[in-house]
């Protein structure tokens, strides 16, 4: 099978506009978790949120484009990280738009962002907006096809949290089997009063900042955010920078309940277990997890016991969702590049707002900034509603 390499990435969350300014907060244990700005919504005053902190008017200027009809948030996140991820590899017009190059790109509330409006034309109130054909979670990928002239396979993946991660899976199977010479893969999601609302009716957001497997958590923070990595069989890397391989996969579903892991974290277990064995390696050589981590008490506690299941000495981990704030389907993806990150500068980032560590497993998260490592693979995990669990292995080349 043809080796996958990582040639290329774009990112925009809470805590920077780019891969640059985003490293740069993680040095400096930087938070983007905050009161948010620009979202409507009554909860604004009742909990913090990992918002990107710009006008979607101003994002709209800083990446040279126009607003045009039906354009959401969420698709003004997506050009701008697939924009930046594009650029970074070096990839032409004709290549990006070319058959043997496939997009595979992610959502859970995609135009669903514009909220009222889909409320007005759910219940027929008014005139049918300009936003009607932007509700499904695909819209802001038929736009990038649209804009670019993409000719390639493209799809949108919807698995919850766990989407993004799942769709860097399918763009290396893609490339590995030969039916794409390159995939630009990835997600993007804006806040919403439809995913505020949803997560609040599930009492599981919490009205500080999440401390992710601190003993005394109380739910997640929700974020919003885009990223993208540019992914290339070998015969095509030429000179490029290659950050990284995506080496191993994994992906399982615990059918346990629908907005919840098992305690005994099967599906976790599995998508570990898998990832690590595509990636032909032992537990022993991961060398660091970025953790899915959302900062509930089900969930830090299942991953964790998971963890705990697969290795005789838990390696050094943490969730940078303590930074951005869960972004949901764009998760994966986001952390993917954290995590190329980690094996490309050889650091790893402090943990935050984690004062009293989960104390049942014995091993505290990454409490302080380190450098000068030589950080081989790792390991990250994505987990979504459904019992939906997908974890990558990404190693240095």
């Amino acid at each position: 099978m043809n080796r996958v390499f990582v040639t290329g990435m774009g990112v925009i969350s809470s805590i920077g506009s780019n891969v640059e300014e985003n490293r740069t907060s993680l040095l400096s244990a930087k938070t983007g978790i905050g009161k948010a700005s620009f979202m409507q919504s009554r909860y604004v005053e009742q909990f913090p949120f990992g918002e990107v902190p710009y006008s979607s008017e101003h994002l709209l200027n800083s990446g040279g484009m126009k607003l045009e009809k039906g354009m959401t948030r969420t698709d003004i996140l997506a050009t701008l990280a697939f924009q930046e991820a594009c650029t970074d590899a070096s990839l032409t017009t004709a290549q990006i738009a070319a058959y043997d190059t496939a997009f595979m790109s992610a959502s859970t509330v995609g135009g669903m962002s514009m909220t009222d409006e889909l409320y007005k034309d759910g219940n027929h109130l008014g005139p049918p907006s300009e936003y009607l054909s932007s509700y499904i979670c695909g819209a802001h990928t038929l736009k990038l096809v649209k804009r670019y002239g993409m000719k390639g396979l493209s799809s949108t993946i919807n698995t919850a949290c766990s989407s993004s991660a799942n769709a860097i899976m399918m763009g290396s199977k893609l490339i590995q089997s030969g039916r794409a010479k390159r995939a630009i893969v990835g997600g993007a999601e804006g806040l919403a009063k439809f995913t505020v609302n949803g997560f609040n009716a599930l009492r599981i957001l919490s009205a500080n900042p999440c401390t992710p497997f601190d003993e005394n958590r109380t739910g997640l923070t929700l974020g919003e955010g885009a990223a993208y990595l540019v992914l290339e069989d070998e015969t095509s890397v030429g000179d490029k920078t290659v950050y990284g391989e995506i080496s191993g996969y994994g992906n399982s579903n615990d059918a346990f309940h629908p907005s919840s892991i098992s305690d005994e974290a099967i599906g976790i277990i599995a998508s570990i277990k898998e990832a690590i064995r595509t990636a032909g390696l032992s537990p022993t050589q991961i060398d660091y997890i970025n953790a899915h981590g959302t900062g509930t008490v089900n969930n830090d506690y299942s991953e964790l016991y998971g963890i705990s299941q697969i290795f005789d000495t838990i390696p050094a981990y943490q969730s940078t969702k303590s930074y951005t704030g869960h972004t949901l389907a764009a998760a994966g993806v986001i952390e993917a590049i954290f995590s190329l990150l980690s094996i490309q500068y050889g650091e790893l980032y402090q943990s935050l707002n984690c004062p009293n560590p989960i104390e049942k497993f014995d091993a505290a998260p990454i409490l302080s900034y380190r450098n000068q490592l030589n950080i081989q693979h790792v390991l990250s995990n994505s987990f979504g509603f459904g019992g939906n669990c997908s974890s990558l292995v990404l190693s240095k080349v």
